[in-house]
C-alpha cells in the first residue's frame, strides 16, 4: 500500500466562506462591528465593559461589516467583533476581534481582500472545515479553547476536540519565535537555516536526518509537564546513533602536520581499498592513496612522549589506519621552536606492536598537496544551560559556538565519492556537505561530534 496522499492547505484558501461564517456570526446576533480606538477596546476589555456598539442591530452590523468588506471605511476605523461574555475571567471570552481592515495585498490572494480574519476567528473554523480529529496545541492555548468551542457552536458546526500539550523545551538553546528572529534579524546568525540554530532548516542544513529526529521525538513522546525540558545531548545522541549506523567513513585531517617517510620511495604512490563502513559490508568500499608524504593532525603528536600517549612522539611507533606502522625519527622546528615536520620510517612487514592508531591524508600526486575542503566546527550557540531565563540572555552567547577550518585535507580518492549525504571523519566526529559548497572546494559541517565532550 502507498502512502496516504496531503494536501497542504492555508487559511486563505477559505477566505470567501470564513466571510460568509463572518456574515452568519452577525445574523445570530453573536457578532457586531465596533469604531472603538484600539486602546479604548483594550481597557474595556480589560475592565469588563461593554463596547458602546455591542447594541446595533443585526441589520446595522451586516451593513457595516459589508462596507468594511467594500472598501468604504479606513484601515484601522472599524472592527468585526465576536459577542462572548464581557464578565468571564477568561479574557479570550471578552469580545475579540473576528476581522480588521487592513487595505494591503495578500501574498496569495492578492487584492481581493481589503478586511483579514483574525487567528481567533480563522483558526476554529478551519479545523471544522477540514474535519480534523483532535486540534493540538501547546498548553499556552488551553485558556482560547472556551473560545475556541464557543464560536463553533454559535456557527452550529462540527467542533473538533482540542488537545493541549508542553512544548519541547531543550536546554542550551532557545526555540521561541521572538528571540529567534533576534538572533536572524540583529545578524547574530546567518539565517534561519544558520545549523547552530535549532530550526529544522538549520538542523537540516548542520546534517540532522528526519529519523534522528523522529527518534529524539520519540523519546520524549508527549508530556503536560510545562516546566519539563531535556538536555541538548539527547537530540544529539539521536543524531550520533543514526549516523553512526549510516554515515560513510572517510579520513580528514584539519590540523595537518607533514610527515616524510624517509625510507618510502619517492614517487611511488600506492593505493589502499577501505571500507566505507566498519560493519556494513553492504556500503561497498573506495580506495584512498598512500606515498612517501603524509599528513596527521598535529594534536597526534608530541615531543614529550609518556606511558599513557598512545599516539606519536620522537623514537615511537604508531599504526596508520589501513595502512603501515610508521615511527617518527626527526623532528624539524621552525624559528620560533614550533614543530614544522617530522621524518618517519615505515614497518613495512608490520611485525611492531603499536599502542595506538591515528588517521591521516597523504599525497595522490608527489610533490602536491592533498586536496582541501573548508570545514565549519559548530558547537553550543549558548554557554549556559537556559539562556531565556536570564535578563540579558545574548550576553551569554558563545564566542566559540563556530570556528572555521578553512583548510582541511581530506584525501583526493575520497573527494570525488562525497557529493552528499553524512559522513564520519574517523576519530574527529560526524559530518555534512554545506550548500555553500562548489566544484572548486567543498565546505564540511560538523553535524555532531563522536561524544558528548561538552562537560569534559
Amino acid at each position: 500500500m502507498g502512502h496516504t496522499p496531503y494536501k497542504i492547505t492555508y487559511s486563505s484558501d477559505y477566505f470567501d466562506l470564513l466571510y460568509d461564517f463572518g456574515e452568519k456570526l452577525i445574523k445570530v446576533d453573536k457578532g457586531y462591528v465596533c469604531e472603538c480606538p484600539e486602546d479604548i477596546m483594550r481597557e474595556k476589555r480589560k475592565n469588563k465593559e461593554d463596547c458602546e456598539h455591542r447594541s446595533r442591530t443585526v441589520e446595522e452590523n451586516l451593513k457595516l461589516f459589508r462596507e468594511m468588506r467594500d472598501r468604504k471605511h479606513p484601515q484601522g476605523s472599524m472592527t468585526m467583533r465576536m459577542k462572548g461574555d464581557m464578565q468571564s475571567p477568561n479574557t479570550t471570552m471578552r469580545d475579540l476581534v473576528a476581522y480588521r481592515i487592513i487595505d494591503s495585498p495578500h501574498p496569495r490572494t492578492g487584492n481581493k481582500w481589503c478586511i483579514y480574519p483574525s487567528y481567533d476567528f480563522t483558526h476554529c473554523i478551519c479545523d471544522s472545515l477540514e474535519n480534523i480529529t483532535h486540534s493540538l496545541c501547546t498548553l499556552e492555548f488551553q485558556v482560547r479553547r472556551p473560545a475556541y468551542e464557543w464560536l463553533l457552536h454559535q456557527l452550529d458546526v462540527y467542533c473538533p476536540p482540542q488537545r493541549e500539550f508542553s512544548r519541547m523545551e531543550i536546554n542550551g538553546t532557545v526555540l521561541s519565535k521572538r528571540r529567534l528572529l533576534k538572533l536572524v534579524e540583529d545578524k547574530y546568525v546567518n539565517g534561519w537555516d544558520d545549523p547552530r540554530l535549532h530550526t529544522l532548516n538549520g538542523l537540516r542544513r548542520r546534517g540532522y536526518t528526519p529519523e534522528a529526529i523522529n527518534q529524539f521525538c520519540s523519546i520524549l513522546s508527549v508530556t503536560r509537564n510545562n516546566e519539563a525540558s531535556v538536555d541538548l545531548e539527547v537530540l544529539e545522541g539521536c543524531c550520533r546513533k543514526v549516523m553512526n549506523n549510516n554515515a560513510r567513513r572517510l579520513m580528514a585531517v584539519l590540523e595537518p602536520l607533514k610527515v616524510v617517510i624517509t625510507n618510502y620511495p619517492e614517487g611511488k604512490v600506492e593505493t589502499l581499498n577501505v571500507p566505507n563502513h566498519p560493519l556494513r559490508a553492504e556500503l561497498g568500499s573506495h580506495s584512498v592513496s598512500f606515498s612517501r608524504v603524509i599528513y596527521i593532525e598535529k594534536s597526534d603528536f608530541r615531543t614529550v612522549d609518556s606511558k599513557s600517549y598512545k599516539r606519536l612522539a620522537p623514537g615511537k611507533f604508531v599504526r596508520l589506519r589501513y595502512a603501515y606502522p610508521i615511527k617518527c625519527t626527526a623532528v624539524h622546528q621552525d624559528e620560533h621552536g614550533n614543530v614544522a615536520w617530522l621524518e618517519a620510517e615505515c614497518d613495512f612487514e608490520k611485525t611492531s606492536k603499536p599502542a595506538g592508531t591515528i588517521h591521516w591524508v597523504a599525497e595522490s600526486t608527489p610533490g602536491v598537496e592533498p586536496s582541501s575542503i573548508e570545514v565549519r566546527l559548530y558547537d553550543r550557540l549558548f554557554k549556559s544551560d537556559n539562556p531565556a531565563a536570564l535578563d540579558d540572555w545574548l550576553a551569554d552567547l558563545n564566542p566559540k559556538s563556530l570556528e572555521v577550518v578553512p583548510k582541511a585535507y581530506l584525501d583526493k580518492a575520497s573527494v570525488a565519492d562525497v557529493k552528499s549525504g553524512g559522513f564520519q571523519f574517523e576519530r574527529i566526529g560526524f559530518f555534512s556537505i554545506d550548500p555553500d559548497s562548489t566544484d572548486e572546494k567543498l565546505v564540511f559541517n560538523r553535524t555532531v561530534s563522536l561524544k558528548d565532550s561538552y562537560n569534559e
